[in-house]
Order: structure tokens, then C-alpha cells, then sequence
């Protein structure tokens, strides 16, 4: 079962971040499977569990919230197709591909309840990686965001 991310950003782009079965963990620490390097963005944001077909999402005491479909939870079961809002970023939750697309009014709505990204935000030495972004944050541009942690 393939189980996907997928970053919805302004320009109507998108980024597919694969979740694996078990915990994946977002947060800016860069020991996290997903490294997201925004200030706004707790070291460990919010949790994903992946286990034999049931998928929760777990906020880890993050300081700005994490929203499932526009309202802040602290743990929920999530379907393809919910909306989660981690910092500035919006995501799209896939199951094996599904949906395959978002309806432009559902995307216009996800996209104007995102705040925009600013250079406060930003975690110090990130700098160079954010220079070519527009407001939204180009991510595929980013090395550091990735699904290992690594920078």
C-alpha cells in the first residue's frame, strides 16, 4: 500500500513525500524521517502511524498545532483525501494514489487559509537553501527537506 504526502504549494505544483509502515515522525530536528526547516515548525511536530490499513496522526505538543482539515487535533485517523496543515505547509494525504487529483476549489481553499512563508521563519543556515523560493516555499528546490532527516 503505498502511502504519500503530497505538498500542495501556491503555484499548483506538488512534492510526494512517501510515509513507510510503522511511526513517521515531522518535525525540524533533523533526526526526524521528515525534516521541515521552519522555525514555525516544532523539532518534533506531529506524528504519522501507519499500521495494517488504519493511519492516525499524533500532534507531538507542537507549539503551533497541527491541523487535519482546518481544525488543530491531537491525534486523529485520517483518510485519503484529508487536508494536514503542518506550520505553513498544506498537505494532501494519498493512498495509493488516491485522490488522484484536488478539485481547484478545494485547492484555493487550502491555499488561502496557509500563511506565508517568511525569512523569520526560517531556521538559521537555511538561508541559502530558501533564496530561490517564492512565497509558499518552492520545496522541491530544498536538499534539506527530505524523507531521511538528513541535510
Amino acid at each position: 500500500m503505498g502511502v504519500n504526502l503530497v505538498l500542495l504549494k501556491k503555484n499548483g505544483s506538488r512534492k510526494n513525500f512517501s510515509l513507510s509502515e510503522g511511526v513517521t515522525v515531522i518535525g525540524r530536528r533533523h533526526s526526524c524521517d521528515l525534516c521541515i526547516p521552519l522555525m514555525s515548525v516544532s523539532r518534533r511536530h506531529c506524528q504519522f502511524n501507519c499500521d495494517g490499513g488504519t493511519f492516525k496522526i499524533r500532534d507531538l505538543d507542537s507549539r503551533n498545532g497541527t491541523y487535519l482539515n482546518g481544525k488543530r487535533i491531537n491525534e486523529a485517523v485520517i483518510q485519503a483525501g484529508d487536508s494536514i496543515k503542518i506550520g505553513p505547509l498544506t498537505f494532501l494525504f494519498q493512498i495509493d494514489g488516491q485522490p488522484q487529483t484536488i478539485a481547484e476549489s478545494d485547492l484555493a481553499a487550502l491555499s488561502s487559509s496557509s500563511q506565508d512563508i517568511s525569512t523569520e521563519d526560517i531556521v538559521d543556515g537555511q538561508l541559502d537553501d530558501f533564496a530561490e523560493l517564492d512565497d509558499f516555499a518552492e520545496l522541491d528546490d530544498l536538499d534539506s527537506l527530505d524523507e531521511t532527516g538528513s541535510a
